[in-house]
């Protein structure tokens, strides 16, 4: 197989229920990123080790007022949601918690988590458009943000 085998799930099994506000679950602004963050990296149904340590690395930074202990409740209470409810409902759980600006981070985020292993596929390209638009980013500014991580993480096949 070669080393960049992901399969991206249909973006409308991930997003087409977010044009519905309707959730049963609650979260809150950071259960929501990590949930943004943990969907990203589990679309392709795989973590590689660059995703586990950008996650890792991303959350540190964002989290950095939490505890250990606070952020693994954390985690760990979205990993929960992400096995009892599907992916749709805890994405759409996700954005109504997320105002506008926070969107945007999460998107960032996601990008970044992404395109981490250095390749652009047209299948990421297509997921990253569907994600933006699902969060309700402008076309702008998600065009902004993917070629931001595009030029951080895919640089070195430039040269």
């Amino acid at each position: 197989m070669p080393p960049h085998s992901h399969k991206l799930p249909n973006p409308n099994q991930l997003f087409g229920s977010a044009k519905s506000d309707k959730s049963p679950i609650e979260l809150t602004p950071s259960e929501a990123l990590t949930a943004i963050s943990v969907l990203a990296v589990v679309a392709d149904g795989e973590i590689s080790e660059e995703e586990r340590q950008t996650l890792a690395a991303n959350h540190i930074r964002l989290f950095s007022s939490y505890s250990t202990e606070h952020f693994q409740e954390l985690f760990k209470k979205v990993l929960n949601l992400s096995s009892q409810y599907s992916p749709a409902e805890v994405f759409v759980a996700a954005k109504n918690a997320l105002t506008p600006k926070l969107r945007a981070t999460a998107f960032a985020i996601a990008a970044d988590l992404v395109l981490v292993d250095g390749i652009f596929t047209q299948e990421e390209q297509d997921f990253l458009v569907e994600l933006s638009e699902a969060l309700d980013i402008s076309d702008e500014l998600g065009k902004k943000i993917i070629d931001v991580m595009t030029i951080k993480n895919c640089g070195d096949n430039f040269f």
